[in-house]
């Protein structure tokens, strides 16, 4: 089922002629990030080129995403509004109040009478004011969002910092305060300091152990844990045309450790699978239509120096797998020095316990591989 499915196809009818006048306005090619970010223009706002790094920029969103710690603020504020329902498609997830100690049932039935009052509050707003309302235990925000929500081209908006997840699926998704959030709810446009561009040429392809999440393991390692403010990362190349569109969620995911404002991907063919098989194949349909627009310029990633920021190469043949840490998650080390740098720098050589995280590994392709070398272990 396609949720908002009018709201997208007004997005993309819209699309073309806005990157037409943007491409117009700057006299050049323009990047994915460029594109999504000038056709998400506030109508006030002027179309003309704005500095990145420096220039605030209103935007207006396509929709919003708030968890339900960040949720209860923002509702409360959105309620002072005077409006009767949202003026932009909105979903609240209860997953952040539910905590790990027994077990997947018994954590889940505790968290359920422990924030009883927090989750009726939230029920009872959502339905008042059109919110989609995911209850305890429907799953997690930022996979949620992915597998239901998140569409090639469009610019959302979420109380969460992995709402970058969503660039997976090629949009421009953006971790923020409830405060913001409620003003995009009731209708205002949301302020953002025009980011700079980094793009992340990917060749080759993975082979191995090597995964998707190893290739921002990597970047983490080149940028450090600042590279990433006020930045959007932008990856390109057959590399990326290789990966699975979770797979590219993940990267996308993990570039909040980078400081990163969002990462994104162009849409390909992983893309328009995943919408297929995720019940979305009206939005598929509708994104290969205009599918030239939900991508760089050519030209831009076949001179990509001339039009980012900075840019990284990354060949995928050779890319090993990554340990990051310890105490820092920009210490990247390829899992062949791991041993001689441990030994150097005296870090712990006997691993005594794993833990295995759903902010990163919340799709079957991450938690598969995880299940896989846990089972290996045990044997």
């Amino acid at each position: 089922m396609a949720f908002d499915i009018e709201m997208i196809r007004k997005v993309y009818e819209r699309m073309p002629a806005k990157i037409d006048a943007a491409r117009n306005a700057l006299k050049r090619p323009l990047t994915l990030a460029e594109k999504i970010l000038y056709t998400h223009l506030d109508s006030e706002m002027p179309l003309t080129s704005y500095t990145r790094g420096n220039s605030y920029v209103d935007f207006r969103p396509d929709r919003v995403a708030m968890q339900d710690a960040t949720a209860q603020m923002a509702l409360l504020q959105f309620m002072q509004a005077g409006r009767p329902k949202v003026a932009v498609p909105s979903t609240v997830h209860c997953d952040h109040l539910i905590t790990a100690r027994k077990g997947a049932s018994a954590d889940l039935e505790f968290a359920q009478q422990e924030s009883r009052e927090v989750y009726d509050f939230l029920s009872s707003v959502s339905n008042k004011y059109g919110i989609g309302f995911w209850k305890p235990g429907a799953g997690i925000i930022h996979q949620v969002v992915l597998e239901n929500y998140a569409f090639p081209g469009g610019m959302m908006i979420g109380t969460d910092s992995h709402t970058v997840n969503a660039g997976g699926l090629g949009m421009i998704a953006i971790g923020v305060g409830g405060a913001d959030a409620c003003d995009v709810m009731a209708g205002l446009p949301w302020e953002l300091k025009m980011p700079k561009l980094i793009g992340v040429h990917l060749k080759g392809t993975l082979n191995g152990w090597a995964s998707p999440k190893d290739v921002i393991l990597k970047v983490a390692g080149l940028l450090t844990v600042k590279g990433g403010t006020d930045k959007i990362i932008e990856y390109f190349g057959s590399g990326a045309e290789h990966m699975s569109c979770t797979g590219k969620g993940t990267i996308c995911n993990m570039g909040a450790e980078v400081g990163a404002t969002t990462s994104t991907f162009s849409y390909d063919a992983s893309m328009s699978r995943y919408l297929k098989a995720t019940g979305r194949a009206e939005v598929a349909a509708l994104a290969d239509k205009i599918k030239t627009h939900l991508c760089g310029d050519p030209e831009v990633y076949q001179n990509p120096n001339l039009y980012f920021d900075e840019v990284i190469e990354i060949d995928l043949s050779t890319l090993e797998p990554h340990v990051n840490g310890p105490f820092t998650p920009d210490l990247a080390t390829p899992i062949s020095q791991l041993k001689t740098l441990a030994e150097k720098n005296q870090w712990p050589l006997k691993v005594e316990a794993g833990l295995i995280g759903s902010c990163t590994n919340s799709s079957y392709e991450d938690i598969s591989r995880a299940v896989s070398l846990a089972k290996q272990v045990s044997e």
